[in-house]
């Protein structure tokens, strides 16, 4: 799909034309179809190196001025390990997605400025050892990845549980710092997640714009083996990937993955840990002032968390 970089508005724009938009709707969804029929048969190369993460002008926050702190832990104390407690479906909610479970994945935590030297130790991902975690990038006025993140996954999870999902977090403001990438792969394995989703932007150069979704690579090293696992992520990031189109007219990236949307990295602990279907989505770039601009406004931010939750139903539902 090309990018234009006068991208529209991301709000859907009504038009009285008559018959020739009535053509153009018929046109879009049979385009777009084929679109995701061709993503399923071929994959981009993988040949991205990891985002660049800049640090914002205020670290001590969450990215605003009187944004939340996050609170160290207390001397002789360690920061929680338990994933936030699973609600929706198995809550007695009723819905298309009752008896499904999606763990939702918020990138970074706004307390890792405050911890460099826990996120800063390496675990090991299979294909080798990395940090623990990262601190995210940031807008140039200081709005982080991690704010961005948390806001975003809590919107996903109550349009989930709305048709009924249990929804679990991997963190919802209930740590210091973290959690690690290993053991937010092994949350999702424990719950044994239906689907797995986490949500991030990107930090790359002015000019890069648009959404990617990631996907696990083929993977047997050490701890790691997504042998079962890359065939039904790429459904899921497929299906996404679409969704997301539609709900917020952002474009793919027209940095990474040629157009498609779609990337595949075998460098990330997240996805080569994982015995579950799971996808990273880059929600836009944080550095360029227009991707930027939607990324804080909070209604395109729903748009997002939309298409991310019909990308899901769509394929936990076949």
């Amino acid at each position: 799909m090309s990018y234009d970089e006068n991208q529209p508005s991301a709000r859907p724009r009504r038009s009285g034309r008559g018959n020739l938009i009535i053509a153009i709707a018929a046109l879009v969804p049979t385009a777009l179809a084929g679109w995701l029929v061709w993503q399923t048969m071929s994959g981009p190369e993988e040949n991205e190196p990891p985002k660049a993460l800049p640090l914002p002008s205020t670290p001590t926050t969450a990215g605003k001025p009187g944004g939340p702190t996050a609170t160290a832990p207390s001397p002789g104390t360690s920061p929680s390990t338990s994933p936030s407690k699973p609600s929706g479906g198995k809550n007695g909610a009723t819905g298309p997605l009752s008896g499904k479970v999606v763990v939702v994945d918020p990138g970074h935590n706004p307390g890792n400025f405050q911890h460099t030297s826990e996120i800063n130790k390496l675990v090991d991902i299979g294909t080798n050892r990395k940090e623990c975690d990262t601190t995210g990038t940031a807008t140039v006025d200081g709005y982080t990845e991690a704010e961005f993140t948390r806001d975003v996954s809590q919107r996903l999870r109550r349009l989930l549980e709305k048709q009924g999902a249990t929804v679990q977090f991997t963190h919802d403001n209930d740590r210091a710092f973290g959690p690690c990438v290993d053991e937010r792969a092994r949350i999702g394995n424990k719950a044994k997640a239906d689907a797995v989703v986490s949500v991030h932007a990107d930090g790359a150069s002015v000019g890069d714009r648009g959404f990617h979704v990631i996907l696990p690579a083929l993977v047997k090293a050490g701890a790691a083996d997504t042998t079962n696992i890359v065939g039904p992520s790429r459904e899921l990031g497929t299906r996404i990937a679409g969704r997301f189109v539609r709900a917020t007219g952002s474009a793919p990236s027209n940095y990474i993955g040629d157009g498609t949307g779609l990337d595949v990295r075998k460098d990330l602990g997240g996805l080569n840990l994982s015995t579950v279907p799971k996808v990273f989505i880059e929600c836009g770039n944080m550095r360029d002032p227009k991707d930027a601009a939607l990324l804080k406004d909070s209604e395109w931010r729903q748009l997002a968390a939309q298409g991310m939750a019909d990308g899901i139903a769509g394929y936990l539902q076949g």
